[in-house]
C-alpha cells in the first residue's frame, strides 16, 4: 500500500515552498510541497516534516520560521534546497536575516514569517501548525507546482474553460 499511496500523490500536484529557520550552526532550509492554508482568521498554515534530522530537525525545534511560497522562476532555488548536502546559503544566494534571526530568501513571490503553534506526530512524519505573523511580498510570478517528480508552471496557458 505504501507504493500505491506514493503513486496516488505523484498524480496530485502541490505548490512548492522553501521553509527556513535559524539554527545553532547557522541558517537552514528545505523544499516542501506539503504547505497548506488552515485558517484565514487568524492566519494559520500547516506543513509536514518527514525527518527530525538535519535541516528538518532544526525547523521542527524552531519557535519561528519563514515559509517562502515559490514562483515559476524559483525552480532552481527549489532544487537547491531539495538536494541533500548542498550549500544552501552560499555567497551567491540572495538572502538576508530578519530582526528575529530567521533567514529570508530574496526573489520569491511571498514569504510568510510564522510562529510554530504545534507539533504533532503523524505516522513517521511531524505535522507542524504555524501562525502567520507577517507577510513579505516579492515579485509577482506564476506559481511553481510539483507534479510527478517534476516542477511545472501554472498560468493562463494552463487554465481550463468550464462549460
Amino acid at each position: 500500500m505504501v507504493d500505491e499511496f506514493k503513486d496516488a500523490f505523484r498524480g496530485h500536484p502541490a505548490g512548492v515552498a522553501i521553509i527556513t529557520a535559524s539554527g545553532p550552526e547557522g541558517p537552514v532550509g528545505l523544499t516542501a510541497s506539503s504547505v497548506s492554508s488552515v485558517s484565514a482568521v487568524p492566519p494559520i498554515l500547516a506543513f509536514s516534516l518527514a525527518s527530525t534530522q538535519g535541516s528538518a530537525g532544526v525547523i521542527a525545534a524552531s519557535d519561528t520560521i519563514v515559509v517562502h511560497l515559490l514562483g515559476s522562476g524559483n525552480a532552481g532555488l527549489a532544487a537547491l534546497f531539495a538536494a541533500r548536502g548542498s550549500e544552501r546559503f552560499g555567497p551567491d544566494l540572495d538572502w538576508s536575516t530578519l530582526p528575529g534571526g530567521e533567514p529570508l530568501l530574496g526573489g520569491v513571490p511571498r514569504a510568510l514569517v510564522c510562529r510554530i503553534l504545534s507539533r504533532t506526530q503523524a505516522g513517521s512524519s511531524t505535522l507542524m501548525a504555524a501562525a502567520v505573523l507577517e507577510i513579505h511580498a516579492g515579485p509577482a510570478a506564476e506559481p511553481l507546482v510539483y507534479h510527478d517528480r517534476t516542477y511545472h508552471r501554472l498560468g493562463s496557458h494552463s487554465a481550463l474553460e468550464l462549460p
